[in-house]
């Protein structure tokens, strides 16, 4: 080791000439500057340009600061895929703010510990959900500026809020000069996870890495300029996987899509010459089993990015027999979705359908943009051999890792030792580095893309009076991949049937979150009273 002095560290420091935070804030703004009358979003009726779009986001991001809001606020949004939600990816962090999108499918009481967690100054609201929103904003004791969003293309549901989007928007100023966060590694949003204990964790993305996923998708996905995205992802996932700043990078059209439905899905690629969407295996099932008819008159090739429980090789070869290509990406809410991708090999397109099929259901290898994955002994953090075989615990590390948990740091230390990030995944680890997920470490049953916690499901069969002990697994199922099973012991003397069991969990919480079978008998245990969920796992899918 040589003792002289480094050249390169003196009178070379950062300064405004050569530095600035990476944050996709600074995506809108070019293709608003570049690409001003390209474009932006679609959505019913509705056309506007990247110029647009960036103004209307300006003129968010001003009312809001207006209302007092700023660093380190969080304004939540609960809506389908509408341009407004797409704009609050912009315009929240413009003013310092932090963004919170729910998950459009949960019950009020998850909503208002979420509200109440995240601590949220302001929620948008689109009508169809201003039911569950009121029954929420009951349960909490700070009630945050409501404001309506009053999308035309739906019919019912009550205004609830103080005035809607569009008033609230007209009050800011489209010209707002935005700044920059001060710090890369300041928030940019808040994702709330099922963990697999009862209440949702709070994950927290910073401007960092929403930028380098948003430019890791371009890249692994090869999209190029001007994509035409379709919003068949739900934009409450990790923010859409990124994607709504991905679209800004690329000068891309966001195609807005209200309800995930095979003929809507179909007219949009058909009628706005849709080259890009994303979706979980069972909208790839629907899909593929939509009705010929309305698969026709397609000429152009289709993209489709596709992660969630594996998507069984028949799923993918489906897809690709339409002319479709898909690839398979993996990630967690916590590493801002995708962060592995099942990169594809020229040389493989000689195998057979099978074989390509299978090769894709894999997920992959490390995204463009994240440092480190590895399989490795959850314990000792040492990686298993690449044979196929050897089963360990998923290990990422890098940017697209979360900044932790909001608000739990022993559980955000916990999921960091090591210096790695534990997925809670097992898998396998190929001779050609590949990975492929077996199972998952904790009870998490992946249903049509959502988490579903089968101890939250569980607490609730448990509230039954007539049950006596309840395990939960996951059950194999063609259109959803995974669905909750649930398996009842019965106190004395109690009888009840399997429907009324159904329908008290459809009763107590989210409905897809509700046991589709349940089976009577005796729970297998360990010596020490340890329910077997593995024994109950293969009793489900024989």
């Amino acid at each position: 080791m040589s003792n002289h002095s480094n050249p390169y560290q003196f009178g070379l420091d950062k300064n405004a000439a050569n530095f600035s935070a990476l944050s996709p804030l600074t995506f809108i703004e070019r293709s608003a500057s570049v690409f001003p009358n390209k474009t932006a979003v679609v959505h019913q009726n509705i056309r506007r340009t990247w110029s647009e779009t960036y103004s209307r986001c300006r003129r968010l991001a001003s009312a809001l600061t207006k209302h007092g809001i700023g660093e380190g606020d969080t304004v939540a949004v609960m809506a389908p895929n509408v341009p407004e939600v797409f704009e609050a990816h912009f315009g929240v962090p413009m003013c310092g703010a932090v963004l919170n999108a729910l998950n459009i499918r949960l019950d009020a009481e998850a909503i208002a510990f979420i509200l109440q967690h995240g601590e949220a100054k302001v929620i948008l609201v689109d009508r169809e959900f201003s039911e569950v929103i009121s029954k929420a904003l009951k349960m909490i004791a700070h009630r945050p500026l409501v404001i309506d969003i009053d999308d035309p293309s739906y019919e019912g549901g009550e205004l609830i809020g103080t005035m809607d989007y569009e008033a609230f928007i007209a009050d800011g100023d489209a010209d707002y000069q935005w700044q920059l966060p001060e710090d890369e590694w300041d928030a940019i949003t808040l994702n709330y996870t099922s963990g697999t204990t009862g209440n949702p964790k709070g994950v927290v993305y910073h401007h960092r890495g929403a930028y380098l996923n948003a430019m890791s998708n371009i890249v692994s996905w090869n999209m190029g300029q001007h994509p035409v995205y379709l919003w068949t992802l739900p934009m409450f996932h990790c923010n859409g996987w990124c994607f709504p700043w991905s679209i800004a990078a690329s000068a891309g059209v966001s195609v807005c899509l209200r309800q995930v439905r095979a003929d809507a899905i179909y007219d949009a690629i058909r009628d706005e010459k849709v080259n890009h969407f994303c979706g979980a295996p069972i909208v790839l099932n629907m899909l593929n089993n939509a009705p010929e008819e309305m698969k026709a008159g397609i000429e152009h090739s289709v993209k489709v990015m596709t992660a969630g429980a594996a998507p069984p090789a028949a799923v993918i070869q489906g897809m690709e027999a339409m002319g479709f290509t898909v690839t398979h990406v993996y990630g967690l809410t916590e590493t801002y979705g995708p962060s592995v991708v099942c990169e594809w090999h020229q040389e493989w397109n000689d195998r057979t359908d099978e074989e390509i099929a299978r090769l894709k259901s894999r997920q992959g290898v490390r995204a463009p943009m994240l440092d480190g994955l590895m399989v490795a002994n959850p314990d000792t953090l040492e990686p298993v051999p690449q044979d196929g075989e050897t089963m360990g615990e998923v290990f990422m590390r890098g940017n697209l890792v979360m900044k932790g948990y909001l608000k739990n740091p022993s559980t955000t230390e916990e999921s960091f030792s090591g210096g790695w990030f534990h997925s809670g995944d097992l898998a396998v680890w190929h001779a050609d580095g590949y990975i492929e997920i077996k199972d998952r470490s904790k009870d998490i049953i992946i249903s049509g893309g959502e988490n579903i916690s089968s101890i939250e499901v569980e607490d609730v069969l448990y509230r039954n009076g007539d049950v006596m002990e309840a395990a939960v697994v996951a059950r194999n199922d063609e259109k959803w991949g995974e669905v909750p099973c649930a398996f009842v012991t019965l106190k004395d003397g109690a009888e009840v049937t399997e429907q009324e069991i159904i329908d008290f969990c459809r009763d107590n919480m989210a409905n897809f979150k509700a046991p589709k079978k349940v089976v009577f008998g005796p729970l297998p245990k360990t010596s020490t009273g340890k329910i077997q969920k593995f024994v109950l796992r293969d009793k489900a899918n024989d």
